[in-house]
């Protein structure tokens, strides 16, 4: 509404909610949602001058439909008043704004840091004057400012700030679903837009009168602005030309009529100023440098088609629908023509100066190629590889030599592919013209990714990587390098799935002339990839190294390093740096990279025993990449749960996501995961004492006594085949397998690894000393605590081989400790045997070493009803509640009450009753 506070009429009720919200002592956030026209802007400008009377700083930003592609486009609008007059304001927390913006290099925080650092910046601020950021437009934000915007608004109620954002609601937006508390901004009562009428056209006709509220529709805007179009003589024509026009549109035309009346030399200032987002507010107009000032615009004035900003004095467009009708009006060479001159007025700012050449440019242009191609550089840097994506194809567009173009489309495939848009990189390839009537090689690199990561396909992709490499390896082209890099670590990534030694064998024969040439950390990921086991001496302090710095890395090699680190159990101690990366990738950036890297937070949640996050970080992980199409991912991430399934005892959950995995995965020869899904078969019959069955999914994967080539669960499950075959009698491969393990150097490649084979050599040492040395080694073993369930496997046996070598005091407390482990983790048949062993030193039945309030509200109530014998279909009717949650509740009930069955339920909440 173009009116001012004092002359508003029909929103009495709006302004008291937004007094009272500029009122309040808490922070807080707000979003006005409406149509256009409807007074949302009207409204902010009412905050405005209640927030200045009570001493706020009003900080104003807005979105603008130019500048949805430009990445922290619209934060900067909003810091950049703050930065510019806090000199004190910490450096770590500056650093993070200098990445974003571009100003310094370094890794692009994720949405959590960065709007952490927003916070402290309005901390900071608010020892002054509290601020106040008022956001119009916010549909037209970009997506990673609304992200922020989002992030800090749901986090304002610790300090004085507040924030009011205006939205559309005929527009999608990211404040959607911010999550953020809403006032809906609607119509005008039929009384309140008569009322405003006659207050601005008091000698209206009254015909005149009745077409305008009939097409207006309680519409502030076009109450306003329609009177002037239509007057008594051409009402009627008037108004069946605007019938059936949506109100916007209908505004559009009204405003359109009255630009076309104006000089052209005055319609070139609009245009370029439109084009320029002008009109964006005035933090905007002042926070991106220079800007284009409309000179001699003075028709447009008087027309109602601009008004003066307060702040500056700079001229602004009134409305953005007259921006819209503006830009729609002007013909497509004047478009171009005006993009063109501003593009040399943001010559020095990469990213805005390369989408006004993209717009202007209409035959190949090299100069316009590279500046699009520096412009994607700058944004993968920044963490917004989905516009990077944008500009390359534009880029790749404009290029004038052949050549140049099927790398610039390569390379925005590959970003296509990272970031989770697999149908865009298909396009994109299938556009590259084969040069010689062979594949080009930059093409091939997302030909083999989308084949891998849609359906698996191990054999063919490996065959046509490994032709392109062999085509692109007798060429001295310069700029081949960083193609040649991308093919040989996707044909390693292939392998890797592949898991078995034949294709590794063909990888090695290929890229072994090629070791000068490639990317050196190839080699690590050779090394962690194929066999640790033969590989892993010194990989772990290697990989350590290459990730002393990740904040200089690009996506992709976060990702590859930290698969790399995960192998060697060295991932912990960049968790909180690999969290932040995987937020920042899923929102804008290479997703596929965030969703690998939720895997490995998600095993290495696993190892170190927080297996509550560890199946919410998994269930994030399946979620995402069922939803982008990654098939070959989303069973990865099954096959983990279902692991983490076998452990807790949800035998149930687990068989399920093996028979899944390994139906898919085994037609296809994805040894990586159907090593995984016998993992997890094993997992699971050791959880129910079904040793036999252990022992025969434990030589699936490797047989006792060796470790199969590049079978990379053969070490992991080192525990498992043992344990198995000491079990079922098998005592002779249960010991050479442990004496294998220490033979091939496993303690010296990673903590867990020494953990388990000393553990191993406990298990099958022949003679009481030789056992307690191996039990005390392992138990001391660098890191051990960091593997709580391995730990406490260790310690069970420990005990029951001291129960029948000693007696049942020594045994007392080694069994204590791992029952006590087995029920902290939540791993349900572990925690039985081990009660079991405790029952037979003698210990009393108890309801279980967790007193029975350690049970959840809702833990109880499921184990009551399952007492009565209710399944869990019946019971999730009753709690409205899944029956696989339900199944997940009573994993963690039985260990704390000391049982492993739904039949022992009633008698242990008896017992736990009377206690």
């Amino acid at each position: 509404m173009d009116a001012d506070a004092s002359t508003m009429v029909g929103r009495d009720g709006e302004r008291e909610r937004l007094s009272a919200f500029v009122a309040a002592a808490a922070g807080q956030a707000l979003v006005l949602r409406g149509g256009a026209g409807v007074g949302k802007s009207a409204l902010l400008d009412h905050a405005a001058g209640v927030a200045a009377a009570h001493r706020y700083e009003v900080i104003r930003a807005a979105g603008v439909e130019a500048e949805a592609e430009l990445p922290f486009a619209g934060l900067h609008q909003l810091v950049h008043p703050l930065l510019t007059r806090l000199p004190g304001l910490d450096e770590g927390c500056r650093a993070v704004f200098d990445v974003v913006f571009g100003r310094r290099e370094g890794k692009p925080p994720s949405v959590m840091a960065l709007g952490i650092a927003v916070l402290d910046l309005l901390s900071l601020a608010g020892a002054e004057n509290p601020p106040m950021l008022l956001i119009d437009d916010g549909q037209w934000l970009d997506a990673a400012s609304a992200d922020v915007c989002g992030f800090v608004g749901r986090r304002l109620a610790g300090g004085p700030a507040k924030m009011l954002i205006a939205v559309r609601d005929d527009i999608p937006s990211r404040f959607d679903t911010a999550a953020l508390p809403e006032l809906a901004v609607t119509a005008l009562t039929d009384e309140a837009a008569g009322r405003l009428l006659d207050l601005r056209y008091p000698d209206l006709g009254e015909q005149a009168r009745r077409v305008v509220l009939e097409h207006a529709q309680g519409n502030p805007l076009a109450l306003l602005d329609l009177p002037p179009y239509l007057d008594d003589q051409r009402a009627g024509r008037a108004a069946g030309e605007l019938l059936d026009i949506p109100l916007p549109r209908r505004l559009q035309h009204v405003y359109g009529t009255r630009i076309a009346r104006l000089d052209p030399s005055e319609r070139a200032e609009l245009l370029k100023g439109a084009l320029d987002g002008v009109g964006a507010g005035a933090a905007a107009n002042r926070a991106h440098g220079a800007r284009y000032r409309m000179r001699h615009v003075d028709g447009a004035a008087a027309s109602g088609l601009l008004d003066l900003d307060p702040v500056n004095g700079d001229l602004v467009f009134r409305h953005p629908l007259i921006r819209s009708a503006v830009v729609r009006l002007a013909t497509p060479d004047r478009r171009r023509a005006a993009h063109a001159e501003l593009a040399r007025l943001h010559r020095d700012d990469v990213e805005r100066r390369a989408h006004h050449l993209a717009a202007s440019a209409v035959d190949p242009d090299e100069e316009t190629a590279a500046a699009l191609e520096a412009a994607a550089d700058s944004a993968t840097r920044r963490g917004h590889a989905m516009a990077a994506v944008t500009w390359l194809t534009r880029a790749a567009e404009l290029s004038e030599d052949p050549a140049a173009r099927s790398r610039r489309l390569g390379d925005a495939a590959f970003i296509a592919g990272h970031s989770a848009l697999l149908d865009q990189a298909q396009r994109i390839v299938r556009s590259v013209p084969p040069p010689d009537g062979s594949e080009p090689s930059s093409t091939a690199v997302t030909a083999g990714y989308v084949a891998l990561h849609e359906d698996g396909d191990v054999r063919s992709s490996h065959h046509r990587v490994a032709a392109a490499i062999e085509r692109l390896a007798g060429r001295d082209a310069p700029d081949s390098g960083e193609t040649l890099d991308r093919l040989v670590i996707l044909l390693l990534a292939i392998s890797q799935y592949a898991g078995d030694k034949g294709t590794w064998e063909r990888t090695r024969r290929l890229l072994r002339p090629l070791s000068g040439r490639v990317d050196p950390r190839a080699a690590i990921y050779h090394d962690a990839w194929s066999d640790v086991v033969r590989h892993g001496a010194g990989l772990r302090e290697r990989v350590e190294r290459a990730f002393a710095d990740p904040s200089a890395l690009e996506p992709w090699d976060v990702s590859r390093l930290a698969i790399a680190a995960s192998q060697v159990d060295a991932l912990s101690p960049f968790r909180p740096y690999l969290r932040r990366a995987a937020d920042q990738e899923v929102r804008t950036g290479a997703v596929a990279n965030g969703m690998t890297v939720l895997q490995l937070l998600m095993l290495d949640q696993m190892a170190t025993g927080e297996w509550d996050e560890a199946e919410r970080t998994g269930r994030r992980a399946l979620e995402l990449t069922t939803s982008h199409g990654y098939v070959l991912l989303a069973h990865q991430s099954r096959a983990h749960l279902g692991l983490l399934a076998a452990m807790r005892g949800d035998l149930d959950g687990a068989r399920e996501a093996q028979a899944v995995v390994d139906a898919w995965a085994r037609p296809r020869g994805v040894g990586f995961l159907t090593q995984i899904a016998d993992a997890v078969g094993t997992a699971a019959a050791l959880g129910e004492g079904d040793y036999e069955g252990a022992y025969l999914h434990a030589i699936g994967i490797t047989a006792p006594g060796s470790f199969e080539d590049c079978a990379h669960q053969a070490s992991r499950t080192l525990l498992d085949l043992v344990e198995a075959a000491v079990q079922t009698g098998r005592l002779e491969e249960a010991r050479l397998h442990a004496e294998a393990a220490l033979e091939a150097g496993l303690p010296g490649i990673s903590p867990r690894l020494a953990l388990i084979t000393y553990g191993a050599l406990a298990m099958t040492a022949p003679g009481e000393k030789e056992a307690e040395d191996m039990y005390a080694r392992a138990e001391s073993a660098p890191a051990a605590a960091g593997f709580p369930f391995e730990l406490a496997r260790i310690r069970l046996a420990r005990g029951v081989r001291l129960r029948h070598a000693q007696g049942p005091r020594p045994a007392w407390p080694v069994l204590t400790s791992a029952a006590e482990s087995f029920e902290l983790l939540g791993a349900s048949g572990w925690a039985g045997r081990a009660r079991a062993e405790l029952r037979a030193c003698g210990a009393p039945a108890r309801a279980s070493l967790v007193s029975l309030t350690d049970l959840t509200w809702q833990e109880r109530r499921i184990a009551e009803l399952a007492a009565t014998g209710l399944t869990n279909k019946e019971i999730g009717e009753r709690t409205h509640l899944s029956p696989r949650t339900v199944s997940s509740h009573l994993y963690r009930v039985f260990p704390k009450l000391g049982i492993t069955s739904r039949a022992a339920l009633r008698d242990a909440l008896a017992r736990a009753g009377d206690s």
